[in-house]
């Protein structure tokens, strides 16, 4: 009954505030987009702002994000070692939710403002996806409805997508796979609970506050 829901979305919300000390920790389960979600309604928000902003879907922002971090706030590429001991610098300066190069960022920052924006916070990721397939679309043609050319764009970066870099290397094969299925699955599970979502992050249309 409708007069049960807001004390459900309440505690929810409650919950979220509960987990937010341990924001950095990945969800309990993420073979489930809807499951994702009501652990962390504030993920929700980020990702719907990101899709109403920019257009990229809810469920091709999060399989990028699963594909890239597994969802975890500090994610890095594996160290270089010296001698098998001695560590040294990281593979590459891709950091965070999304796996995201120094430069790329620092372009990112400059191209809409947010100078403060971190690789580590969810919301400015989502963001960052966003204005990612954006530019993708505008420069360079690459369509964001297309799970397989978005994440191949974001794999080799946008020029190395026009120069077919994707085609030939079986990493980034398996991964534009791997996006493409998990967008398929989350989309599914997605217009299953995105009224529940709504209403957790909105409330009820008769909700007065």
């Amino acid at each position: 009954m409708l007069w049960r829901r807001a004390p459900l979305a309440l505690c929810a919300l409650l919950a979220s505030a509960l987990v937010a000390g341990c924001a950095g920790a990945p969800p309990r389960k993420q073979t489930d987009l809807c499951a994702i979600f009501r652990e962390r309604p504030d993920w929700y928000e980020a990702a719907r702002g990101s899709y109403q902003k920019w257009g990229v879907s809810v469920p091709l922002q999060m399989a990028v994000i699963q594909r890239e971090s597994s969802f975890r706030s500090d994610a890095r590429p594996p160290r270089t070692w010296f001698l098998g001991f001695i560590p040294g610098p990281h593979l590459s300066t891709a950091y965070g939710y999304g796996q995201v190069l120094d430069g790329t960022w620092e372009r990112y920052q400059r191209a809409t403002g947010n100078g403060g924006a971190d690789r580590n916070d969810f919301e400015d990721v989502t963001d960052f996806i966003g204005w990612y397939g954006s530019v993708g679309q505008a420069r360079h043609g690459i369509s964001a409805r297309s799970p397989e050319a978005f994440y191949a764009s974001y794999h080799v970066g946008h020029a190395g997508y026009k120069r077919g870099l994707h085609r030939s290397n079986a990493t980034a094969q398996r991964a534009i796979r791997d996006v493409r299925r998990r967008s398929g699955i989350y989309a599914t599970q997605y217009k299953r609970c995105r009224a529940e979502l709504d209403d957790l992050i909105d409330g009820p249309w008769w909700w007065p506050f």
